[in-house]
Parts: C-alpha cells; sequence; structure tokens
C-alpha cells in the first residue's frame, strides 16, 4: 500500500484518538534501553497535546508500565498507558496487571548466560517480557534470533523480532488489542484512532486503527506496512505533535 505524508489527514483534533508508540517514535533508539529518558520539552509537549484532545492520548509500548512510569515522569499518569504488548494497562485510576509467567523468569537467566559470552550484548527484564538488545554487536543478529526464537519454543513464550533486539514476552497480547480495549471505552469510543509506530511491533497497531476507521503512521521506512501515512523520524513526530498542540 503507498504512504503518504501525514499531513493530508483532517485534523488530529476534531473526532481523532491518538496511540503513540515510544521508542523509535517519540525517542530515538540508543544502545542502552535503561539509559532512555523523556525530555522535559517531550513531557510539555504530550500534556499539551492531551488536554488538545480531551484526554484521547495513549502510549503504547513494549515497554512496561513501570518502565513508562520512570521515563515519562509525572505525564505518565495523565495520558493512557498500555505497556508490555498490550498485556497492562492503566487508565482513568484502573489498572489491569497479569501474573508473570514463571518460564520469563528462566529466559531471563537464559539470556544473561548469551549476554555473556557476547561482549556488548545487553539484556532487559522486564515486567512480562525479556529483551535481549544487540545494537553494540551487530555481528551476532543472526545467532542472536536464533537462540532467542528457540527458546521461544522451547519456553512457551512468544518471540518477538526488534531493531536490532530480539524479546521473549508473555502470550496473549499485541498492541492491536489495546487499541481496541481503549477505543471501547470514554472518551476514545466514537472517535477514529491514529496509531504512530515505527517497527513490526506496532504492525498490529496499525491494522487494529485501519478496522475502526482510522490509520497507522510508519515512522520511518520500512515494507510491507499496514501503515497508510509516514513521518521521517521522531523529530517529525515532534513536528506534528507540536502542531496538535498549537
Amino acid at each position: 500500500m503507498p504512504r503518504h505524508a501525514l499531513f493530508p489527514l483532517p485534523d488530529a483534533r476534531g473526532g481523532w484518538s491518538l496511540f503513540l508508540d515510544l521508542d523509535g517514535t517519540l525517542l530515538e533508539l540508543i544502545d542502552d534501553p535503561d539509559q532512555v529518558i523523556a525530555d522535559e520539552v517531550l513531557r510539555d509537549l504530550l500534556a499539551r497535546v492531551a488536554e488538545r484532545l480531551d484526554g484521547r492520548l495513549a502510549i503504547v509500548s513494549g515497554r512496561s508500565i513501570a518502565q513508562l512510569d520512570l521515563i515519562l515522569g509525572p505525564i505518565a499518569h495523565l495520558v493512557a498507558l498500555s505497556g508490555s504488548h498490550g498485556n497492562e494497562h492503566r487508565w482513568q485510576g484502573v489498572s489491569a496487571h497479569p501474573a508473570r509467567p514463571r518460564a520469563l523468569d528462566e529466559a531471563y537467566v537464559r539470556l544473561c548466560e548469551f549476554a555473556d559470552a557476547q561482549p556488548g550484548v545487553l539484556v532487559e527484564d522486564k515486567s512480562y517480557g525479556v529483551a535481549l538488545h544487540y545494537r553494540r554487536a551487530p555481528a551476532v543478529e543472526g545467532e542472536a534470533q536464533a537462540f532467542v526464537a528457540a527458546l521461544a519454543q522451547a519456553l512457551d513464550l512468544q518471540y518477538q523480532p526488534g531493531k536490532m533486539m530480539s524479546e521473549l514476552r508473555m502470550p496473549g497480547g499485541d498492541k492491536g488489542k489495546a487499541v481496541r480495549a481503549l477505543m471501547a471505552r470514554a472518551p476514545m469510543a466514537g472517535t477514529r484512532p491514529l496509531f504512530v509506530g515505527d517497527d513490526d511491533t506496532d504492525e498490529a497497531g496499525f491494522e487494529a486503527a485501519r478496522d475502526l476507521c482510522g490509520a497507522g503512521v510508519l515512522v520511518g521506512h520500512r515494507e510491507p506496512t499496514a501503515a497508510t501515512y509516514s513521518l521521517a523520524d521522531p523529530a517529525a513526530v515532534r513536528a506534528w505533535l507540536a502542531a496538535i498542540a498549537a
């Protein structure tokens, strides 16, 4: 499907709800995911967008809600949050947190053993997932992907590839389910969703937005995709958000 610049879309303030991925969408990807933090400019921008959209703003991320709280600061309590690829939610004072599968603890140990033997490889432990990052060691990408995929099958976990990372996560959730769940509740119910994301994990969000008469917005360049529109990079996303907030 050909993709177009975002700006021909109707004004996002009029009858739209906005769903934003975090890493690679609002924030540039960096080597160490534990060092990611939202700057004050972004925090202020998200607060202004939430106000302009009358609360119809959600952050939908593979990060856990605990991580999102640390990264975003106080704004995390002013918007809808869906973390861990749609497996946990917090909005309007209601939280949903399922039990963490024990298999993730074993996965963490096994991934740490792999990382210890590969200089530059990092392990990120989340509430409902464990990720192996090899941005600092690109030569091990093939080996790492094969190892994580085999481990997913052995431990009955879901394998999720990403940009220079491979993740094992709790089965059953995805960003599309997060969009559908939030769109069923006021004030998003009855509006059209825009989902903005940058990688494979966001495709389910693009599909859900399309199915609900909205649209997906891909940040960067990748094919194939269910997104209809595109923005070049996180800086372009911020510029578009600033136009909404103005």
